[in-house]
């Protein structure tokens, strides 16, 4: 039998699937269906709106990059044989954490529904969207309302992409679809699950507490490593998990082979980074011999993200949230300790990322001020950040937050606020922060160019939480360049092309 796998982008607490990376869920349901004889295509919603909304002629993009059709897949030339003879289509998608993309923009629910409300084959919604939290693109807002009956099943756990005795051989049997992902070889970055469920459990707007907290063995992951890399795959995160300190439950061992055994089974990697770290996991017994283990075995620009949230200790308290500001305090001093050099490709080796957010239950317009309070403390103390992410909370049912009758209030009541708080943060900390860590003058190497804004081109390098760099002229798109830093703009550098 012939199925479709339609990849409309996923972003959760732990686990990216945003282009230029590619989520584990594809991957997972490609293996299990090419191990039961089927034939697999993967598509994305960005090979969907080419044809439905441009009749498969993309207009001429003379100034600006178009992201809603600029991740193309190389089955689009077959989409509509494809669609026409397939006898299911799996639909991927669900945003838990709304965020900013520079070179996609994920499908929403009602805009799902509209582009396949003629595709004659049985349909399934799985992915973060076939949850029971929904999805939300835009932060500050409720989860997405759609009318649903066009799927034919809606779950999360189809084809048991969750049980992870299934998954250790579905991981690495679906390594193949990497090959029809827009971004592959060079751009692609894989992001890898080591666990799911969240070891402290308690933060009210995340849907991490809800599932069963279990583990990867080191094996599997390191065997879906090696087939991916066999594939040309090499770019790597250990992202999908909520602390990767936290892995086997802080086991040094297991963590060591999770990162040795990647760079011994792939010579030629050029990006393993992580994501998602607890600070109470750092400043704990074991956090600096795990630090310097990462610092060891990954790649430059390597980015320890913080879930802090906030640093209003009535905030903290009032959402059950992982640390107090002390603690978030020790961990960024621990990391930089042994991270802040920088490395081959100009980034720093490893700093600690903080995620900052509006809206949460107790918030006053005291809390930013304490969230300025810490923020500048690092600052001033010379300690480096590697990026600051700010949002305001999607309120999703089934979370401690969406299903409190009151939850969602100061969100409302403090919206008029945000976008003044937001700015003050980039202003005062981020601009001063990129400026040293990144000082004029600074190389950057191996920057891949994605889009085109005027006559200006935008890239990053692969990575975690890459840096955008920008540079006023057009250059090759899809094409690696080193870059010279010489100015500094809120969150981005501009730069000049060396090579």
């Amino acid at each position: 039998m012939r199925y479709a796998i339609l990849d409309c982008y996923t972003d959760e607490p732990a686990g990216l699937g945003v282009p230029p990376y590619l989520g584990t869920y594809p991957r997972y349901l490609a293996g299990a269906l090419s191990m039961q004889g089927h034939e697999v295509f993967y598509l994305t919603i960005d090979d969907l709106r080419l044809f439905k909304y441009y009749h498969s002629r993309a207009p001429q993009q003379r100034m600006k990059t178009n992201i809603r059709i600029r991740n193309i897949s190389p089955n689009f030339k077959l989409i509509e044989n494809i669609l026409g003879t397939i006898h299911e289509l799996i639909v991927v998608a669900g945003i838990h954490v709304p965020g900013k993309y520079l070179s996609a923009i994920p499908g929403v629910l009602p805009e799902i529904v509209s582009l396949l409300q003629d595709v004659k084959c049985r349909k399934v919604l799985t992915g973060p969207a076939g949850s029971v939290h929904g999805s939300r693109l835009e932060g500050g807002k409720h989860a997405e309302k759609a009318d649903l009956s066009i799927f034919d099943e809606i779950n999360e756990n189809y084809l048991e992409i969750n049980n992870y005795l299934k998954v250790e051989e579905y991981a690495w049997r679906g390594a193949f679809i990497v090959k029809q992902h827009p971004c592959y070889p060079d751009f692609l970055m894989a992001e890898i699950e080591t666990g799911r469920g969240c070891k402290t459990a308690t933060c009210s707007f995340c849907v991490e507490p809800f599932k069963k907290l279990q583990y990867r063995p080191a094996d599997g992951v390191l065997m879906e490593i090696k087939a991916l890399y066999e594939l040309g795959v090499r770019n790597f995160r250990y992202g999908k998990q909520t602390c990767f300190y936290s892995y086997m439950n802080g086991d040094v061992a297991a963590i060591e082979k999770l990162l040795k055994g990647a760079r011994e089974l792939c010579p030629e990697i050029k990006t393993l980074h992580i994501d998602n770290v607890n600070p109470i996991s750092v400043v704990g017994p074991k956090g600096s011999e795990i630090t310097k283990l990462i610092v060891e075995y990954c790649t430059p620009g390597n980015v320890a993200a913080f879930g802090v949230e906030s640093f209003d200790r009535k905030v903290v308290k009032e959402n059950t949230l992982n640390c107090m500001p002390e603690v978030a305090y020790k961990a960024i001093k621990i990391i930089n300790q042994y991270g802040a050099e920088k490395g081959y490709n100009g980034m720093p080796k490893f700093l600690p990322g903080i995620n900052i957010i509006f809206g949460l239950k107790g918030e006053s317009r005291h809390t930013n001020e304490e969230n300025m309070l810490w923020l500048k403390r690092f600052l001033d103390e010379g300690l480096q950040l590697r990026r600051i992410n700010i949002r305001q909370v999607a309120v999703l049912p089934g979370t401690t937050l969406g299903d409190d009758p009151k939850g969602g209030r100061e969100l409302r009541k403090n919206k008029r606020f945000y976008w003044s708080w937001r700015k003050q943060i980039r202003k005062e900390i981020d601009l001063p922060m990129l400026r040293k860590v990144f000082p004029k003058g600074t190389i950057l190497a191996d920057i891949g160019m994605e889009i085109y804004d005027g006559n200006h081109t935008f890239g990053r390098q692969p990575g975690t939480y890459p840096l955008v760099v920008g540079v006023n002229k057009r250059v090759d798109l899809g094409r690696f360049y080193s870059v010279k830093i010489t100015e500094h703009m809120l969150r981005s550098v501009t730069a000049e092309v060396l090579a």
